[in-house]
């Protein structure tokens, strides 16, 4: 493939390394004699907007930056180059010469440092995913990247969210040293560990650090070329979207991903299974916008979808729907839209057995207790969130809006049967 000379020029080299896409935009404008009017004018926005995105020294809309890229020709693994982290730096330190012992006694340092770290807390551990993401670190190699995403995943699937923050520093230096190899299948595995990053910090609320790895994970999705990584973090962006009040810019972001994981032509199980996913979601920020008719429908195009698929979703799938999983979006759906007496009947029949992992069984929990809650049934709201903390404390204790339905039961029922019984579990140290 033919790239212009311009994109090995020095200065183009220089831009990337220093991660200023906006340079590379306006390096490419300026190659064209465009104005900054023409190209507001062919990306959709105004020239003070387009000087904006030249001049800023970080990324505030990545879609921006994508459309601004593509318009002034900027080759797309040279945009990559400028929009990941900082490379890992030697640190410039006196080199001390271990002893023997010392070199004994590192391994059970490593370990006892890890168990501290995973016991500290997500908002402890918060602080070193922020170094993680300000400054990739080192490589460890500690083992096949696969199989560590695979245990990063568990953990998520057991809310296990302390655990995981406190590995994945370590599994997205790994993941930007694979794709380093320019192979697709390295660049979306780096996709997937930042969708999984987005995933956990959005269960923390941390709504800043999950709109930056949702737009990194997007980022290499796009690279890679998968359509599945893109479905994924196109998913994960929309979350954080719609927990920033933006549902129109959510629902079109999730329409544009359903269509185009079904023009695919789902043959396969895991197509389906993130068609599913993908209406699924759709259907409550749908609700969440209050566009009642068509979170519906969405709910029901993503039953007919969900009947191809299992009854219960295979392990390690990155897509794990199913039809009872179906059945449990549309509690969520109907208690968005405000009917939390519809929102019971659509989870009457739901049992924890038909979810494989402890992230779902709880989550059954969590959306029933929204449901009693808003039916002001304080007591089966307890029982229900009891049911979940037992499944996966880490889905009651570490999500705001669950821990603050706690808190208010404490407050307004502390007489209520299981309310005691459910703060005590949450609130102990």
């Amino acid at each position: 493939m033919f790239v212009d000379p311009l994109w090995n020029s020095t200065r183009a080299r220089e831009s990337a390394a220093q991660r200023r896409p906006g340079a590379l935009i306006r390096l490419g404008r300026e190659h064209r004699a465009w104005t900054l009017a023409v190209l507001g004018g062919r990306i959709g926005c105004s020239p003070a907007t387009v000087s904006r995105l030249e001049r800023s020294a970080r990324v505030v809309d990545l879609a921006l930056v994508h459309r601004a890229a593509l318009e002034v020709g900027v080759p797309r693994h040279i945009l990559v180059a400028s929009l990941a982290p900082p490379s890992p730096a030697a640190p410039a330190a006196t080199k001390v010469t271990a002893s023997p012992r010392d070199a004994e006694e590192d391994p059970m340092r490593r370990r006892t440092l890890l168990t501290a770290t995973a016991a500290a807390g997500p908002v402890t551990l918060l602080t070193g995913l922020d170094d993680a993401l300000a400054n990739t670190p080192a490589p460890v190699g500690t083992g096949p990247l696969d199989a560590r995403l695979s245990s990063a995943r568990t953990l998520y699937d057991k809310g296990r969210h302390s655990q995981l923050l406190a590995a994945l520093p370590a599994l997205i230096a790994d993941g930007h040293s694979a794709a380093a190899s320019r192979q697709s299948l390295d660049q979306a595995r780096l996709s997937s560990v930042y969708s999984l990053a987005s995933a956990v910090l959005i269960k923390l609320g941390s709504y800043d650090r999950a709109r930056l790895t949702a737009d990194r994970a997007r980022t290499w999705a796009e690279v890679s070329g998968s359509p599945l990584a893109a479905a994924a973090a196109a998913r994960e962006l929309a979350i954080v979207l719609r927990h920033q009040d933006r549902h129109a810019d959510a629902q079109r972001l999730m329409t544009s991903a359903a269509a185009t994981v079904e023009a695919t032509g789902l043959r396969t199980e895991a197509a389906t299974a993130a068609y599913a996913q993908m209406l699924c979601t759709l259907a409550y920020t749908a609700a969440r916008g209050g566009q009642r008719a068509d979170a519906l429908a969405m709910t029901e195009e993503a039953r007919r979808a969900a009947r191809r698929l299992p009854g219960t979703a295979p392990a390690g799938r990155l897509f794990p729907i199913s039809p009872a999983a179906v059945d449990l979006y549309a509690v969520g759906v109907h208690w968005a839209l405000g009917d939390a007496g519809a929102a019971l009947d659509a989870g009457k029949n739901l049992r924890a057995d038909q979810f494989p992992t402890a992230e779902r069984k709880a989550r059954m929990g969590t959306d029933m207790a929204r449901a009693w809650w808003a039916w002001n049934r304080p007591e089966q709201t307890a029982r229900a969130l009891l049911d979940a903390y037992r499944a996966s404390p880490g889905e009651v204790r570490d999500r705001p809006a669950i821990r603050s339905i706690v808190d208010e039961l404490a407050e307004r029922h502390p007489r209520t049967t299981g309310v005691q019984e459910l703060h005590t579990a949450v609130t102990r140290v």
